[in-house]
């Protein structure tokens, strides 16, 4: 059972913020903190296209696979998407949403707190969901992100038909959207592109060479505070005088106002008689649209459409019951990114949110759990990089290309008493190593027969972990000594800049390190994992 409870947590304008309570809450609070760090482990064989590291598609619980995302992601995502189980007491096809209310809560708020963490500072959080628990998961994103960072709550009209079989028909979903920084995240937000109508309204009838052009009124109100120097008698170029209407005055002097005729940005009508207008051109004036909180299915499809995208892709397949329209997802990703961020989905589902950032040049995680990301998201990601022609892809004039990596989770890294775990191979530790220090993937290959990981950006990497030299003995395998330091710099004759060495201990004098510019880094300790 969860109750609302008011903190004693002063919020802005000595507000005080109400936040959700029940039974588990306290244990739930920290779980992400308790959560087994896994190393991910890549599955060469089940790639997609061109294999390119800056897209994972992630199979395994999204609370391990987000902990494990936080080395190498933390504060780095521009967008996040979601759409978690509405627990709407129902069992489907692909999965069973019925969980007892504390249950759902206990799932979702380690999940958003981990979430946060991987939020670049201007990034945003999308969360779709309905009124099963929508106004709960209003009260934990607030307490989670910030009040402060409450952006808008979306209204999709995800069905355009009316339920008659029941007391009310319910004929939308919300979608909830925090920024990490409101402020830093409406810097950055992009207009929504304008729509033909508002297009329409810029025509050219008198061959502007400034290009189309809107009339707008050339009167106002009559306010206190007009200029008397903005009431006079306006003469047309037929020759008609004009004054404004009652009430009103136009909007300049009478100096300014001939300055705007000089200019040819007064418009009397192609007779010359009309009543003024001011000319409005499309170059000057911002070519987008604010977003609004009122998403109709005629500008971002429905639930149906939806289905019917998945369907033609597989006829053969049950879609999932309740998919998004890829128009829908293509609005958030174009409200919230440009092409090259980064796009997480962690409840992927069908594979939507990752088959629109690949089509629209975004790169992107996906993650889902058990056969589902390879049943599912895999054959729709692979339909896309072959260039299908369904959802957004005229739109986007999509012709296909690119590719992605597929992991798996590994066992935990390291046991209770943060040591890690004697089954970790060297392979798996050493790549987590050189992508937490270098941000880059390690390259796959053969299994690795040497210490040294590589170098980046001027800086050589070694890891001295299991045996890799050869010598199970702690002095000579996985303890860094001046015998092992001379061979480590033999691996690399010609680089004469900074090392960076991870061991489990270090036997050589900090003098003799700095001569060496060598930065030692003790294994598990230094491991950037928790």
């Amino acid at each position: 059972m969860a109750v609302l409870r008011a903190t004693d947590r002063l919020q802005d304008k000595g507000w005080i913020l109400p936040i959700l309570d029940w039974m588990s809450r306290s244990e739930d609070i920290v779980a992400a903190a308790k959560v087994p760090y896994r190393m991910l482990e890549a599955v060469p064989e089940l790639d997609g296209g061109d294999g390119d590291p800056a897209n994972m598609l992630i199979q395994g619980d999204n609370l391990d696979a987000l902990k494990a995302l936080l080395p190498f992601y933390a504060g780095k995502l521009k967008c996040i998407f979601i759409d978690p189980p509405y627990n709407t007491r129902s069992a489907f096809e692909h999965y069973d949403d019925n969980l007892e209310h504390a249950q759902w809560l206990a799932m979702v708020y380690p999940r958003l707190a981990l979430l946060r963490e991987l939020l670049a500072e201007e990034g945003s959080i999308w969360v779709s969901i309905d009124d099963n628990e929508g106004h709960y998961l209003k009260v934990l994103m607030d307490e989670i992100f910030g009040r402060k960072n409450f952006v808008a709550h979306f209204v999709w009209q995800r069905t355009p038909t009316r339920e008659n079989r029941t007391d009310v028909s319910d004929s939308h979903d919300t979608i909830l959207l925090y920024g990490k920084n409101r402020a830093a995240w409406g810097e950055v937000r992009n207009p929504l592109p304008p729509s033909q109508e508002q297009l329409g309204r810029y025509q050219n009838p008198d061959d502007d060479p400034r290009g189309p052009w809107a009339s707008l009124p050339a009167h106002a109100k009559a306010e206190k505070g007009r200029r008397q120097a903005q009431f006079f008698t306006v003469k047309t170029p037929s020759g008609r005088e004009i004054d404004p209407p009652n009430g009103r005055c136009w909007l300049y002097t009478e100096e300014r106002f001939q300055e705007m005729v000089a200019d040819n940005r007064i418009w009397f009508g192609q007779n010359g008689s009309n009543v003024p207008r001011v000319k409005k051109f499309l170059s000057e004036v911002q070519t987008g649209l604010v977003p609004s909180t009122w998403w109709p299915h005629v500008e971002v499809g429905t639930t149906g459409k939806a289905k019917a995208e998945i369907t033609a892709l597989f006829p053969d397949d049950v879609p999932f019951s309740t998919p998004k329209p890829e128009r829908l997802i293509q609005r958030i990703v174009h409200i919230a990114t440009n092409p090259g961020d980064l796009v997480l989905d962690s409840f992927l589902g069908s594979g939507t949110t990752a088959a629109v950032a690949h089509k629209m040049g975004r790169k992107w995680i996906g993650i889902e759990m058990g056969n589902h990301a390879e049943t599912h998201c895999k054959p729709r990601l692979d339909k896309v990089i072959e260039g299908e022609r369904g959802g957004i892809s005229e739109a986007v004039e999509w012709k296909g290309g690119g590719g992605y990596r597929y992991y798996r989770l590994g066992p935990p890294a390291f046991d209770a008493t943060g040591r890690i775990e004697p089954g970790i191979r060297f392979d798996a530790l050493a790549a987590h190593i050189w992508f937490a220090e270098t941000g880059q993937p390690a390259a796959r290959g053969e299994a690795a027969t040497s210490p040294v990981l590589g170098l980046h950006d001027g800086t050589a990497y070694a890891l001295l972990y299991n045996g890799i030299l050869g010598d199970r003995r702690p002095e000579g395998g996985n303890v860094l000594t001046p015998p092992i330091l001379a061979d480590l710099k033999e691996h690399l004759p010609d680089h004469d800049g900074p090392w960076v060495i991870y061991g489990e201990a270090c036997k050589v004098p900090s003098a003799r390190l700095k001569a060496a510019n060598v930065t030692f880094k003790q294994t598990p300790y230094d491991v950037k994992a928790r």
